[in-house]
């Protein structure tokens, strides 16, 4: 293929990603009461309540939720529509491991998702603990769902990176020994990207993270050297 053709190509599929992502929201949007409730549930219940501060808040808020649930949707899509445009440049033998490594990346999404939303009460109790005395915390409703959002698709999008990792291995383009000499450099980089990702809560979520990031490294790391043997 000429280089306009490429182009061609990946403008098409850019054009099915944002389709899904439009056909997700829509649905989001209609789901966004019962989400929003869902996402309410991790607060205490001794005095911290959610407050509306504009007159479109709420609207903007149903808005937000139906993107980034129009974004969770479309996961499989966007990952199926990047492999479909890197796959021809592989050998046949590359080309097996696009279906197992598409299977892995929805898997890892979605853990990290349900991880995320495990820790929301604990890093929302931590962070309320330093409220001042006779300071009632109430919470911005649009502030709160765009820190659980956030915190969510941190730790979705964070776990994609063992198949990343692996894919790279299997392409020749890292390797077990120049990897395994550096783990003390990747960890920094773990730890420096866990705070940077995560919204405002640098002791439960981007610990958490970078711990869950570095055992998935390790865990990959292994499997690159069986793949090498």
């Amino acid at each position: 293929m000429s280089l306009l053709e490429h182009l061609e190509e990946l403008r098409r599929r850019i054009i099915i990603i944002a389709l899904a992502i439009g056909v997700g929201a829509i649905v989001g949007f209609f789901l966004a009461d019962p989400l929003i409730a869902l996402l309410r549930q991790p607060l205490p219940d001794d005095g911290a309540s959610l407050i509306q501060t504009t007159v479109g808040e709420a609207f903007g808020v149903r808005i937000q939720m139906a993107l980034m649930t129009g974004l969770a949707l479309a996961m499989p899509v966007i990952l199926f529509e990047i492999w479909s445009f890197v796959t021809p440049g592989l050998t046949k033998s590359e080309r097996r491991i696009v279906w197992p490594l598409l299977g892995a990346a929805i898997i890892l999404f979605a853990a990290g998702l349900g991880l995320g939303y495990l820790l929301i009460p604990v890093a929302i109790n931590f962070l309320l603990d330093f409220s001042l005395e006779g300071v009632p915390p109430l919470l911005g409703l649009s502030d709160y769902i765009g820190f659980i959002t956030t915190l969510l698709l941190a730790f979705g999008l964070s776990l994609e990176f063992p198949v990343v990792l692996y894919l790279l291995a299997r392409l020749g383009i890292l390797s077990y020994a120049f990897l395994s000499r550096r783990r003390r450099f990747v960890a920094l980089l773990i730890i420096a990207f866990a705070v940077l990702i995560t919204p405002g809560d640098i002791v439960i979520g981007s610990a958490t993270l970078a711990i869950v990031m570095y055992g998935l490294f390790e865990v990959t790391l292994q499997l690159i050297r069986m793949l090498g043997r």
